[in-house]
C-alpha cells in the first residue's frame, strides 16, 4: 500500500526528514506517533502528493510518484486534515459536502444526480448523522463536522485512508463518539495512516505504529513492540508508564524537573 525508502524534505535550511523509510502493507492501520515538528504531517502530504522529497523513493497503490498523476491518486486515497474544514462552505447543507466528495469537488456547481444523493443520505446514516443531512455543514458541532468529513471521504470508495489529527479540538465525549464511528470502518477493506499527538487514541483497530523524533521513524511494527515505556521515554524525553486496557494504550507521566 505505501512504501518509503531513504525519504528526506528539507524546507530551506531546516532539515524535517532525514532517511524516513516506512512500509505499511494491505489491511494494516498504522499510527504515526511523536512530539511537534517531527514530520508527522510532511509525510502524510507526501503520500498525497501535495510535497515532494528532497530524495527517496514514494511508492503508493503499486504506483511510483514521479511516473504517475498524483491528481488520480488523490481520488484513490481518503483524506482529513485540519486545512479541509477550512475549505467547506458552511452554509452548504451537510449532504452536499459529504456527495462532493464522490468527485473529490469542494462543492457542486451541477446538479446532483439523484444515485449520488442517494449514497451520501447512506454514508450520513453509518456516521449517525443522517438527521442531519438538510442542516447547513456550519451549524453542526466540531465533532459532527469531523463524521460528516468522514463520510464524505467514504464517498469515494478509498483504498487507503489518511487521516492528520482528525481528533484536535474535540472534548472527550466528541472525540471517543469520532474514534466509536471510525472503529466501525474495520470491516471496509482500505488500509489506513492516522497522526495523532495522543496515545489513548491509538485505538483496538490499529495495528501498527510508527514513532518519530527529530525527522526520523525511531521504530515501528505491531503496535505492543513499539509502545514500550523505554522508546516512548526515548521519543519524548519523559519518564512515561504505558499500560494497556482492552488493546488501547494509556500513559503516566512521572515527575518532570525543570531545566
Amino acid at each position: 500500500m505505501i512504501q518509503l525508502q531513504g525519504l528526506t524534505f528539507r524546507r530551506e535550511d531546516r532539515l524535517i526528514l532525514q532517511g524516513v523509510d516506512l512500509n505499511v502493507n494491505p489491511g494494516e492501520h498504522w499510527t504515526l506517533l511523536g512530539r511537534n515538528g517531527c514530520g508527522k504531517s510532511t509525510i502524510l502530504e507526501i503520500i498525497t502528493g501535495y510535497q515532494f522529497p528532497t530524495s527517496g523513493t514514494v511508492d503508493v497503490l503499486g504506483e511510483r510518484y514521479g511516473q504517475v498523476d498524483v491528481r488520480e491518486m488523490r481520488k484513490r486515497i481518503g483524506y482529513i486534515s485540519p486545512a479541509l474544514i477550512e475549505k467547506m462552505t458552511l452554509r452548504d447543507p451537510v449532504w452536499e459536502i459529504v456527495a462532493s466528495g464522490a468527485f473529490a469537488f469542494l462543492r457542486f456547481y451541477v446538479e446532483i444526480e439523484a444515485e449520488v444523493r442517494e449514497r451520501a443520505f447512506a454514508e450520513l446514516e453509518r456516521v449517525g448523522l443522517r438527521h442531519l443531512a438538510e442542516q447547513p455543514f456550519g451549524t453542526l458541532s466540531q465533532g459532527e463536522r469531523k463524521k460528516a468529513l468522514l463520510a464524505r471521504t467514504m464517498m469515494a470508495s478509498p483504498e487507503l485512508l489518511i487521516l492528520d489529527e482528525p481528533c484536535a479540538g474535540l472534548d472527550l465525549f466528541e472525540r471517543e463518539k469520532f474514534l466509536a464511528t471510525l472503529s466501525d470502518l474495520s470491516s471496509r477493506s482500505l488500509s489506513m495512516l492516522y497522526v495523532t499527538h495522543h496515545i489513548e487514541e491509538i485505538i483496538p483497530m490499529v495495528t501498527h505504529v510508527a514513532l518519530m523524533a527529530e525527522g526520523r521513524i525511531l521504530s515501528a511494527g505491531p503496535k505492543k513492540e513499539v509502545l514500550t515505556a523505554e522508546r516512548l521515554k526515548e521519543a519524548y524525553d519523559l519518564p512515561i508508564e504505558i499500560r494497556w486496557k482492552d488493546e488501547r494504550p494509556w500513559i503516566e507521566v512521572g515527575k518532570v524537573t525543570s531545566k
